[in-house]
């Protein structure tokens, strides 16, 4: 998924809902936001950006300005999730303690089973 961010005038609602249904039908367009403060669109999909931009133009936003294009900020989100996931399931260490030589020999007691005793 890539997010391209466009610069486009936008100045009332009626160019705003326009600019989103003329970005909308773009194959390959998964979402899309208008931030009318800024003067920017922003896509998420798998759209060629040059023809987002070409379809703005097209449609009588002649000002449409490609300013940035990349990776979608949503799917490393997502891969972090499911690594912060992996991380919380930590494997249980078997520990074991040795305690000093008896008769020559150490003894071991497993962190599982702390009542149990081997000597060796």
């Amino acid at each position: 998924m890539k997010k391209m961010v466009l610069k486009v005038t936008i100045e009332d609602e009626k160019r705003k809902r326009k600019a989103l249904k003329v970005v909308a039908e773009v194959e390959g367009v998964d979402s899309v936001a208008v931030e009318m403060k800024d003067n920017k669109i922003t896509v998420i999909g798998e759209a060629d950006p040059v023809s987002v931009a070409g379809r703005l133009r097209k449609f009588g936003f002649g000002n449409a300005e490609l300013l940035s294009v990349g990776p979608a900020k949503e799917e490393k989100k997502e891969e972090k999730k499911d690594e912060k996931k992996d991380e919380k399931k930590p494997e249980t260490p078997k520990v074991v303690y040795v305690y000093p030589p008896y008769n020559n020999g150490y003894s071991y007691v497993s962190a599982e089973n702390p009542n149990a005793c081997t000597i060796s």
